[in-house]
């Protein structure tokens, strides 16, 4: 089946009443009483078809808790434990970064709240972003500054770009100041980032 949203011609972040006029609207476009004597009245009775079931498939979503990407009921600041964004961090742990941007892309810019600012970063960073994935977690410390999982995110993306850790350094082999207690830092800074995806760098911790 074709993605609901766009069948009816909304986007993820409309609400009920949103979807429920969109629906309307086109029914009444497709009704077949309208084409009863129509040469196109199989046509209507298909496009009415999906239409009934891509306003199904939303509405049983929603009624489960799921809003196909967008949660208008997301908490400020919430973690992994009680986020609005889980969908978008499943994408994101099965590499379908486009989908998850195009979600995220989707949320109105007076609603992204800090979480939303650490999964846009999350999906820059892995695309290799890291000056625009460095920003964007910064944004989310400065609006929520007690969060680790932001922090570890953002320490992670300055080391990236500061070649530590495997990214590129022109400095790289000319000093000694890389020691083992830089190396366990950046470890333990990407174990906190892969365990906030749902993975396990390091099984011990």
């Amino acid at each position: 089946m074709n993605d609901p949203y766009k069948v009816l011609g909304v986007s993820r972040a409309a609400t009920d009443e949103e979807i429920k006029d969109a629906y309307r609207k086109l029914a009444k476009k497709y009704h077949p009483d309208q084409y009863a004597e129509s040469p196109l009245k199989e046509l209507a009775d298909e496009k009415m078809k999906e239409i009934n079931e891509a306003y199904d498939a939303i509405t049983a979503q929603r009624r489960s808790g799921g809003r196909g990407g967008y949660n208008a009921g997301y908490g400020t600041g919430a973690g992994a434990g009680g986020s609005g964004f889980s969908d978008v961090r499943s994408l994101i742990m099965s590499g379908r970064f486009a989908d998850a941007e195009q979600i995220l892309n989707g949320v109105p810019a007076d609603r992204r709240n800090a979480e939303w600012y650490f999964l846009k970063g999350s999906v820059l960073y892995r695309r290799g972003w890291l000056e625009e994935a460095k920003d964007h977690f910064s944004r989310a410390c400065q609006m929520d500054p007690s969060n680790s999982e932001y922090s570890a995110a953002l320490n992670q993306a300055m080391n990236q770009r500061g070649g530590m850790y495997g990214g590129y350094n022109p400095n790289r082999g000319m000093s000694s100041d890389c020691n083992a207690c830089d190396m366990c830092s950046g470890l333990l800074m990407a174990d906190c980032c892969c365990e906030c995806m749902g993975g396990d760098l390091i099984r011990c911790c």
